[in-house]
């Protein structure tokens, strides 16, 4: 190899793998932050692994990394605590997640996330840049800042302004330079930042379960409104989505809205709406690795208002049930998964509910 290709591969290895550092367990922050590290517990940042999350395996056992036992590439999000984190995403190393390895099932650990400096922005997706310093954590809270245990910088600017999620919940490019998976966010957010949405103050803490679509989307409610509207010969429904990003971000999941309409006792059910990004190669459905274009979008965007019509006219005394909710993995993928024995994946999530009465 060229000397200066070289020093360019050398240069781009470590820019692109900002890994060779070690983590305090998360289980040592328990002692003090006991509920913090409870809601944590629950989380999809604790559960990342394939070991831990049904689905993630399940695309994993799919991956062609994983068939070749090339490396495991998802290791820079999923388990960016692994003390050899290098090898794990580095081409031909051949390391992957293991459960007999405790820094592996750290995932996405309280140590990782708290010494997050700064975000590296780039093409295919974001980097994170760790802090050297073992026992330096950042932190947006100037409450309880003096531990015995570490030092707390709390003038972080992507701490203070909440995008330090960016560097793994920005945007995934892969090879066909396809848009996987996007929040389609800037650098900064004006009105609401991923931290403010996904990690409200809870109890006089910031919540640390991480609101989103696996788990506590309750606390999301606030940010998508329902509405009826009658009219003369039909009625329609109205889906306000006040986020800064898609209802659904991931190309697995399915967005159903459910309607029934209540009229002298009998219950008439409307066909199911769905909200769905579809992603593939050559006319068909494919794997986030293999598709190279979106073949069908209609999921609810950032700050849309979505109107659905229904041609069937509402009398006074008429009840209307709204039901908005979905599937982790789209019904029809579950099988090609192997997923049909798993509640997670099979399961709907009922998000937000409405009744609506005619007077």
């Amino acid at each position: 190899m060229h000397f200066f290709a070289f020093i360019l591969f050398i240069v781009l290895t470590l820019e692109a793998n900002d890994t060779a550092h070690s983590f305090v367990k998360s289980k040592e922050c328990q002692s003090c932050h006991t509920e913090i590290y409870e809601e944590f517990t629950s989380s999809m940042h604790f559960k990342s692994t394939p070991q831990k999350d049904p689905i993630h395996k399940a695309v994993w056992d799919k991956h062609p990394q994983n068939k070749k036992l090339d490396r495991y590439g998802c290791g820079k999000c999923h388990t960016p605590a692994a003390n050899d984190l290098d090898d794990m995403v580095t081409k031909g190393k051949h390391s992957f997640p293991d459960m007999q390895n405790e820094t592996h099932q750290e995932g996405i650990s309280c140590a990782y996330c708290h010494r997050i400096q700064s975000v590296k922005l780039n093409k295919k997706s974001n980097i994170n840049i760790i802090s050297k310093e073992n026992k330096k954590y950042f932190s947006a809270s100037k409450e309880g800042k003096i531990s015995p245990f570490h030092t707390i910088d709390t003038k972080n600017e992507i701490m203070q302004n909440g995008t330090l999620c960016i560097g793994c919940h920005s945007h995934k490019m892969n090879k066909h330079k396809l848009n996987v998976c996007s929040t389609d966010l800037p650098g900064t957010q004006d009105r609401e930042s991923c931290v403010s949405c996904h990690m409200p103050k809870k109890d006089g803490h910031t919540f640390h379960g991480f609101a989103g679509s696996h788990s506590n989307s309750e606390m999301l409610k606030e940010y998508v409104d329902i509405s009826l509207t009658k009219n003369k010969d039909d009625f329609s429904v109205s889906i306000k989505n006040h986020s800064s990003h898609a209802l659904l971000l991931h190309p697995l999941r399915v967005a159903v809205l459910k309607v029934s309409i209540t009229h002298n006792g009998k219950v008439q059910k409307m066909k199911n709406e769905i909200f769905v990004r579809v992603i593939g190669h050559n006319g068909k459905p494919a794997m986030p690795w293999k598709a190279s274009v979106t073949l069908k979008d209609t999921m609810i965007k950032a700050n849309e208002k979505r109107i659905v019509e229904y041609n069937v006219g509402l009398t006074k005394g008429d009840k209307v049930d709204v039901v908005l909710g979905w599937f982790l993995v789209n019904p029809k993928a579950v099988k090609k998964l192997g997923l049909q024995n798993e509640e997670v994946a099979t399961k709907f999530i009922e998000f937000k509910k409405e009744s609506f009465t005619l007077s």
